[in-house]
């Protein structure tokens, strides 16, 4: 059944004025770059986008995502800058300097009490074969695709303890039935 937006209690019809506004990124904080930038950019691919240093607020921004086209990436600083806050699917990692020598750190995930923000979501082409790499890189599981009430959907955790939902489109079909 197709979602009939009107029948849908709090939904509202686009205003015309919100006309080219994108999602843009969401951030987490890495406490330890360097382990969070390499799984990223190694378990899911991810190129990064663009670093900007803060020394007088002593923090850093990594903007990282999977472009259509790593070649229309900008060299030019400011350039790079502007194409980074233009692309859809982006993610933030702000690391606030020294809070890797801080080892009673730790960030709160959102699904613990209180929960809060919950997960990020990446969509795969074969979750088997997704769920087998993640074997391979060490990856810790939330949930694998055959456990619990939801099949076919994967949750793990990113260094931080972050959790991130991974699904293959085409094994979705019949959640929510």
């Amino acid at each position: 059944m197709a979602i009939s937006e009107d029948q849908i209690p709090g939904v509202e019809p686009a205003p015309r004025e919100t006309e080219g506004f994108v999602l843009n990124h969401t951030m987490l904080r890495a406490k330890e770059p360097q382990r969070s930038l390499a799984f990223y950019t190694r378990v899911f691919g991810m190129r990064l986008l663009r670093k900007l240093d803060f020394p007088e607020m002593q923090f850093t921004l990594y903007f990282l995502a999977r472009p259509d086209d790593p070649a229309a990436i900008p060299e030019d600083d400011g350039e790079r800058t502007a194409y980074t806050f233009g692309q859809k699917g982006v993610l933030e990692l702000t690391h606030n300097w020294g809070s890797e020598n801080d080892p009673e750190l730790a960030y709160h995930d959102g699904n613990a009490e209180p929960q809060g923000f919950g997960h990020i979501c990446f969509s795969v082409p074969d979750l088997a074969a997704a769920e087998h790499w993640f074997d391979t890189n060490n990856v810790e599981f939330k949930k694998r695709s055959d456990q619990g009430k939801m099949k076919n959907v994967i949750f793990v955790k990113d260094p931080d303890g972050y959790w991130i939902e991974v699904v293959q489109p085409s094994l979705s079909k019949g959640l929510g039935q």
